[in-house]
């Protein structure tokens, strides 16, 4: 199992979905994908597309600098 990181700061929908699929398609099952942004309707936005790949969404966080989603493939 390993984490990958997607880094979505400075970038709005629909790049930080699109980068969001790669991540989980590239994954392997059991892996976890952390997407940092800024973007506030990508928050809202990725949640629902990780459920309906298939995934699990493990936390949506409030960091410093926007937020951090983590997912389970």
């Amino acid at each position: 199992m390993k984490t990958i990181k997607v880094n979505c700061l400075n970038e709005t929908c629909p790049v930080t979905l699109v980068e969001t699929r790669k991540a989980i398609k590239k994954a392997s099952s059991g892996d976890i994908i952390e997407i940092i942004g800024d973007h506030e309707a990508s928050k809202k936005e990725i949640p629902m597309a990780v459920e309906a790949m298939g995934s699990k969404l493990l936390s949506v966080k409030k960091e410093a600098i926007g937020w951090k989603i983590r997912i389970q493939k």
